[in-house]
């Protein structure tokens, strides 16, 4: 887990609802930062302010997705000697804070499973593990919402259709 980046791990018997994504707002501007900030304001037109961390909507919808098909480089941590396993990458737009967020797929999300404007939420997941140390991360996973495009394309069809 890199610090500071989220709080929670689900495993409160509150199931995932204590599950944030960390970022930093600056006083003077508004602007919202994930990776956190902690030194300065990234806006390059604001003249910096006080950085206090918030949490970051929970959910969010698909702007764009991938896979990966090689290993990544470090510092993502994974076992050399395991065959690379791909995974989905999804970058979710956080509507109210008016950014967008790369991460992994939940385990068992598949590239076909993905539509932009899908609705995605931020999950506790396992990014590694060994014997000593489980290094944790954030997983997006899929709601059940309709996104956008979708809802729209459901709505034409269902007022299209004539009995």
């Amino acid at each position: 887990m890199v610090a500071g980046w989220f709080t929670g791990d689900g495993t409160d018997g509150e199931g995932e609802a204590d599950f944030r994504l960390l970022g930093t707002r600056c006083s003077a501007c508004a602007s919202v930062f994930f990776p956190r900030e902690d030194v300065f304001c990234r806006n390059p037109g604001c003249p910096g302010g006080e950085l206090t961390e918030v949490p970051l909507s929970r959910r969010g919808r698909i702007w764009s997705y991938t896979d990966s098909r090689y290993r990544p480089p470090a510092p993502y941590v994974s076992d050399p000697e395991l065959e690379w396993q791909p995974c989905t990458l999804i970058a979710v737009e956080l509507e109210a804070e008016r950014m967008v967020v790369l991460g992994q797929g939940a385990p068992g999300v598949a590239l076909a499973d993905l539509a932009v404007g899908m609705e995605v939420e931020a999950v506790p997941g396992v990014l590694n593990e060994d014997t000593e140390t489980t290094w944790t991360t954030w997983h997006w996973r899929l709601t059940g919402t309709p996104g956008s495009a979708e809802a729209e394309a459901d709505a034409k069809g269902a007022a299209g259709v004539v009995a």
